[in-house]
């Protein structure tokens, strides 16, 4: 098979296969010796060649049966959505058009992509309107971007330049988290010079919120006017709680000299929801924000987003030196381009505005805000049947996040059996899920964010995991 249009038909063919098998397959995948998965696809580079045909057919079979099925309806690890047609369909355009969205010289439909996007979901969560946004791989480079925004801004209201003098010889800048933030949180404060282990921690509660005595606390021992940058939380990765958002930024905001970043990977999209929205109130308050498309939007990956109220902070700390043999923007048009690579950490780059804006149209508001709440309701669905059989769920379902601890009918010890049962479930290949460790307790860790998941998928993750229990 030699002609390209024949080896793309037969791609789209095993594609299609792949797809129409998620309902049924085994979630955890078709390998389980890494042994086997290495003598398939490890060999030594050929000499000449190989048949383009043969190599796609060997990735549709090795790989194809290795794969776990996070874009099924019964996957809930991780926080991982699914991809929706309408974007996965927009994907593969993507990779045909192979643009580099790098300028708007480059890839004209890339930039304006993006532009309709960032204006969009700005509105989805009612956030102010002249901020500037960037589309990044996940939220890891997301918190770098605004973090990034933040370290220039509270550092140049002191009188220092970081875009031009970097950190040598800048004023201390105090960085405050909650004791539950997540990891990539401290990644992007390590990537950016501020240190992981500087981190003012504030204490939380039973169920991963901020404590607003343990921030004022905190706060109250840091020099006023000294640069100072908050992180709150928008959806526990465990719990799915949020930090008292409004009221934590009023206390940051006695502050003279201070920056709000929140961390909403997931829960920053209950904003898309009526009936959720009273969990971010406050959210828009802040100056900064990240979230990921790839989780509940169901866009493929990569699409993680930044949000930044001070646009003009945001360029600074991202645009880069203009180099000779490259045309940025405004270039001839009526009105000035828009360039990406004035907005994220990265030049070369995928056009990722091409699935979000394909996931965006076609559901819309109401479409949107359905999923988020459908999402919800699932994994209440499932809390109500664990419970009703003798499990214990340790957190409130406020969200899409159940955490849940089973206890041996014959005694012995939880921590030991929860960890068993994640393992047999994991095993058995009807759904996957995680296990987690919350507050010194092990337990199961159930995320419902894909777009396909049925209440009939909830009802038979449930069945399976008291199964996989001895219920």
């Amino acid at each position: 098979m030699s002609d390209g249009d024949d080896l793309l038909r037969r791609t789209a063919e095993l594609a299609v296969q792949y797809l129409r098998s998620l309902p049924e397959r085994p979630v955890r995948g078709g390998y389980d010796d890494v042994g086997a998965l290495r003598a398939a696809l490890l060999t030594d580079l050929p000499e000449s060649g190989e048949d383009p045909g043969a190599v796609i057919e060997l990735l549709a079979e090795v790989g194809g049966r290795a794969a776990v099925a996070m874009a099924g309806p019964r996957y809930f690890g991780f926080v991982i959505g699914g991809s929706l047609p309408a974007a996965l369909a927009a994907d593969w355009l993507t990779s045909a058009w192979d643009q580099n969205a790098v300028l708007y010289a480059a890839g004209p439909a890339a930039a304006v992509a993006e532009e309709a996007v960032g204006r969009w979901l700005l509105e989805l969560f009612g956030l102010p309107p002249g901020s500037g946004y960037g589309l990044v791989t996940g939220c890891q480079m997301a918190h770098f971007t605004c973090l990034a925004a933040a370290r220039g801004a509270v550092l140049q209201r002191a009188g220092w330049d970081a875009t031009a003098q970097g950190l040598f010889g800048a004023p201390e800048i105090a960085v405050v988290a909650g004791a539950e933030a997540h990891s990539t949180l401290f990644t992007a404060l390590q990537y950016l010079g501020l240190g992981r282990d500087r981190v003012l921690t504030a204490g939380t509660d039973a169920q991963g919120r901020l404590r607003l005595d343990e921030l004022e606390r905190v706060l109250g021992g840091i020099e006023d006017g000294t640069p100072l940058i908050v992180n709150l939380q928008a959806g526990n990765v465990n719990t799915g709680s949020f930090d008292p958002l409004r009221p934590a930024i009023d206390l940051v905001r006695r502050r003279e000299n201070s920056w709000v970043h929140v961390d909403g990977a997931f829960g920053l999209w209950a904003q898309a929801s009526t009936r959720l929205r009273h969990l971010t109130d406050g959210v828009e308050r802040a100056d900064s924000w990240a979230t990921d498309g790839h989780k509940w939007l169901n866009v493929p990956y990569d699409s993680g987003l930044a949000f930044v109220a001070d646009a003009a902070a945001h360029a600074r700390a991202m645009a880069p030196p203009h180099a000779a043999y490259l045309q940025y923007a405004p270039g001839q048009g009526q009105a000035p381009e828009r360039d990406p690579i004035s907005w994220v950490p990265e030049a070369s780059r995928r056009a990722r505005g091409f699935t979000l804006y394909a996931a965006l149209r076609t559901l819309g508001r109401a479409g949107v805000s359905g999923l988020v709440e459908r999402c919800c309701s699932l994994a209440g669905r499932m809390a109500e049947r664990l419970v009703a059989n003798g499990a214990e769920v340790l957190n409130d379902v406020v969200l899409n996040q159940v955490l849940v601890r089973f206890h041996p009918a014959g005694g012995g010890d939880p921590d030991e059996f929860t960890r068993e049962v994640v393992r047999r479930v994991q095993a058995d290949g009807t759904l996957w899920l995680s296990g987690t460790s919350w507050q010194g307790r092990s337990a199961m860790r159930i995320s419902v964010s894909n777009w396909s998941t049925t209440a009939a998928d909830a009802d038979r993750s449930a069945e399976a995991i008291l199964r996989c229990a001895g219920r």
